[in-house]
């Protein structure tokens, strides 16, 4: 019976805040975090609209805001089972970094960080892990310490720029020296935060994310500064 009454009460809360979220208007600019570019040691480009964000990282390269890319490997569910059958798939990441090597931004200036991600908070752990291994390296050797990288520019689709920006800051806590993060919302991304409502596209993009947002606050936020 108790466990019927959370779920009853997940629910009700569930509706309300369905109903509080669609009756704001302002819903969807609140989601789109925009800081000025400057200059930022790296460039983190999240896996998810290939074609959006690999045009506006090779903008954003092109105009010397950063000489750096970082690609966390995205997750491909059985494509290690496909590869056994002897089908042979180019992962998502390896793609993205192509078509920014054919946009001008050079092989060199890109870093594939291995993983099998299939979520933000999975791509903020493998570059807040990457960040410690950058920690624990001889100073002597032949890159900085991650006391040099004092910036990190996420690049994400517009209404997944906040939920990016909190889960990233959170997860760098753990850090002797948490870099600055930053965020810079695509242009490519056809989503309108002030007319959200208008699109069934962009009220489903919203509303997914205020639950991811809720999942976070509540669960993953938590889980993050614990290093878990």
């Amino acid at each position: 019976m108790k466990s019927k009454a959370r779920i009853y009460k997940l629910g009700v809360i569930l509706v309300i805040f369905l109903l509080a979220v669609g009756s704001c208007r302002k819903a969807g600019s609140w989601l789109v975090k925009t800081d000025e570019p400057g200059h930022a040691d790296v460039m983190v480009m999240l896996m998810g609209s290939i074609s959006e964000r690999v045009l506006q990282t090779a903008d954003l390269y092109s105009g010397q805001v950063s000489g750096k890319v970082w690609i966390v490997e995205e997750g491909m569910g059985a494509i290690r089972t496909l590869e056994e059958r002897g089908v042979k798939l180019i992962p998502n990441s390896t793609q993205a970094s192509n078509a920014l090597t054919a946009l001008g931004v050079p092989a060199d200036s890109i870093l594939i960080l291995p993983g099998d991600a299939s979520s933000s908070r999975m791509e903020a752990e493998m570059v807040r892990d990457y960040l410690l291994t950058l920690s624990d390296m001889d100073p002597q050797s032949h890159m900085d310490p991650q006391s040099g990288i004092d910036t990190l520019l996420l690049v994400s689709s517009a209404w997944h720029t906040r939920r990016a920006f909190k889960i990233f800051n959170a997860a760098c806590k753990s850090l002797d020296e948490p870099p600055v993060v930053r965020c810079s919302p695509n242009p490519y991304t056809a989503f309108d935060p002030e007319k959200w409502w208008k699109s069934k596209n962009d009220i489903q993009s919203v509303v997914t994310e205020y639950l991811k947002l809720a999942n976070f606050v509540f669960f993953e936020r938590r889980e993050l500064r614990r290093g878990k």
